[in-house]
């Protein structure tokens, strides 16, 4: 229902311009896609995606306010954003992963020291052993 002037929208009474309409109508489904699409938890390569679009969006209807163009802006943001930030969002991943693979490294070298710790305990007792046997029976 428009409110007798061109380019507006009638919004609880008061008019609302159709540009800041679709504006706040991509945002909305931006984040409800973001929330409706995944089975399980997002990695860190998707919320990064989903925080970098929404904020590009954003930062990008903000600037094409000032122009004129705040959908325009939005529409150029958005998908700016959303690869900015799961590119930032995958290398946050690969540094996690390299940090789990050195951890398990780090783990399996500690097993191997202590296992030939143990070994060389157990190699010294037997040698002791066997000195204190040859010495009780005599050469």
């Amino acid at each position: 229902m428009t409110c007798g002037r061109a380019n507006q929208w009638c919004y609880d009474g008061g008019p609302m311009k159709i540009k800041t309409l679709v504006s706040a109508s991509l945002l909305a489904l931006l984040v409800l896609a973001g929330n409706t699409g995944c089975a399980g938890p997002l990695t860190q390569r998707e919320q990064g995606g989903l925080i970098g679009g929404v904020a590009g969006m954003g930062t990008g209807a903000i600037i094409g306010s000032t122009v004129g163009h705040a959908t325009a802006g939005a529409l150029i943001g958005g998908p700016i954003g959303l690869i900015g930030g799961a590119v930032l969002g995958d290398q946050l991943m690969r540094q996690r992963q390299m940090q789990i693979e050195q951890q398990a490294e780090s783990d399996n070298a500690r097993a191997e020291l202590e296992r030939l710790r143990k070994e060389n305990e157990q190699l010294r007792r037997d040698k002791t052993d066997d000195a204190t046997a040859w010495n009780y029976w005599g050469p």
